[in-house]
């Protein structure tokens, strides 16, 4: 799929695809609230924004962590990439798969990246102590924990991260991004934001843009002990954020009891997706504690595919998660939507996955590789299942019929072509396609031993927005 998906939004108003890629807060702002902004954008956008202690000083207090405790930036990217210029120095350890911004910044700027491969067999959850032992087997001085982590939403209980964070005391650094935390219903309090004031080696980040259903508007704080988060606003431009993410804040300031709702009725849309989503046979669905849900595909199904052929046939906007070091295009990442949307995703997934009747000579496609190909080996070679209007005849022994709940159909008859006179044709029994390793990209990516972190990916040239010696001008 060429060209930027974001244009797919600007065609008008309302012209795009249902946007199940980018994960939001679809019911903060308010339309009142909008209508409030529309009225004082001009205001806004046309006054100089104010010094960033003073909105430091004022997420601060909504947050109620003390002001030198925190440091504001330009979204968590442009935090993730100070903290890496300015608190990394030699390694990074890291749960695949996870964000991009964890796997590929540091590796850009020469740091050996320590990559601990989280399991599909145990649902991608983090073990905290097998990966404390990964640590001190690889002598990472830095390490990450996402909490949810992207793509599937897992998180490890308050408890026992706190716990590894007293274990991980000797080391240089220990990140923990809460970047989709606000979204979860485990644990009424689960943040450690608190934990790390306290310690000298913590960081906490926070993405306050997305969970404000505002992703356009860069917004993001770290929170840290008052020497660390100091050494980070040291290096921050005075002036990093704009009047529109000065307002943003004061949205949260004004509307909180809104906001606690938007996330109220996120969970519970959640809750309903997944259950929708859990009715197709053969699609596992992850538990997830963020404004996402991930889901593995059925076998022999080819996430790009089924991308393309949800936005062209039924313009709705998906991600697969091929580019994941750790994944493969086989999982695709949904953002949490209104139940209405939901309702148009799953029967439209069904029809992608599921409905493979073949038009001769039309060079159909089902989306489906395995599907695609049991048709195209056998339809017409002896293969022929009970239908209206059609004989029985048993299949051939090498052609084996799919498992039960694999969510893949059997082909439909097809009549062969009259010849004259009638040749048989050879056979070519039919072999399954290779699957792809566990945790292993199917399209390219990187080998295995680069997952388990043996190897340095390749480094390739930092975009101009990772580059922050060219990004310190106010």
């Amino acid at each position: 799929m060429a060209g930027n998906v974001t244009s797919l939004f600007r065609d008008g108003a309302g012209a795009g695809p249902v946007d199940f890629r980018v994960p939001g807060n679809p019911y903060f702002p308010t339309p009142g609230m909008f209508d409030e902004l529309a009225a004082r954008l001009r205001g806004i956008v046309t006054s100089c924004p104010s010094d960033t202690d003073t909105v430091t000083a004022e997420l601060g207090a909504l947050l109620h962590l003390p002001p030198q405790c925190v440091a504001v930036g330009h979204g968590t990217t442009e935090l993730i990439t100070w903290i890496d210029h300015v608190l990394v120095r030699e390694s990074l350890a890291v749960p695949v798969p996870t964000s991009g911004r964890w796997t590929g910044r540091p590796a850009v700027t020469g740091k050996r990246v320590d990559m601990f491969p989280l399991q599909e067999a145990d649902g991608f959850a983090l073990d905290l102590d097998r990966y404390a032992g990964f640590l001190r087997a690889r002598g990472s001085r830095a390490a990450v924990v996402c909490t949810p982590n992207s793509p599937d939403g897992g998180r490890p209980r308050r408890e026992r991260l706190v716990r590894f964070l007293d274990a991980m005391a000797d080391l240089d650094l220990v990140v923990v991004d809460e970047s989709y935390l606000e979204f979860g219903d485990a644990e009424p309090e689960p943040s450690v934001a608190q934990e790390a004031v306290l310690r000298p080696n913590v960081i906490v980040l926070r993405s306050l843009g997305k969970s404000l259903g505002l992703p356009g508007v860069r917004l993001g704080c770290l929170a840290a002990d008052p020497a660390l988060a100091g050494r980070i606003r040291s290096v921050l431009p005075r002036r990093n954020l704009g009047s529109l993410a000065e307002h943003v804040v004061s949205l949260l300031r004004d509307h909180g009891p809104a906001y606690a709702r938007s996330r109220d009725r996120l969970r519970e849309d959640r809750r309903d997706m997944t259950a929708r989503l859990t009715t197709l046979p053969g699609l596992t669905v992850y538990p997830s504690q963020a404004d996402f849900v991930l889901v593995r595909l059925p076998v022999g199904a080819e996430g790009t595919v089924v991308r393309d052929r949800l936005l062209t046939g039924h313009r709705l906007l998906v991600r697969d998660c091929g580019d994941k070091i750790g994944s493969s295009s086989r999982f695709l990442r949904l953002a949490v939507r209104p139940q209405a949307d939901v309702r148009r995703l799953v029967p439209a997934l069904e029809q992608v996955l599921y409905d493979s009747v073949p038009t001769a000579g039309s060079g159909y496609s089902s989306g489906t590789p395995t599907v695609d190909r049991l048709i195209g080996e056998t339809s017409g070679a002896g293969l022929r299942l009970t239908g209206p209007g059609s004989d029985v005849a048993a299949p051939r022994p090498a052609v084996p019929a799919p498992a039960v709940g694999t969510g893949i159909p059997l082909p439909a008859a097809v009549p062969p072509m009259p010849v004259a006179p009638p040749v048989p044709a050879p056979v070519t029994p039919w072999a399954p396609a290779a699957s792809t390793p566990p945790g292993v990209p199917a399209r390219g990516g990187l080998t295995a031993a680069q997952v388990r972190g043996t190897v340095r990916p390749v480094e390739t040239r930092p975009r101009k927005e990772d580059r922050p010696w060219q990004n310190t001008g106010t």
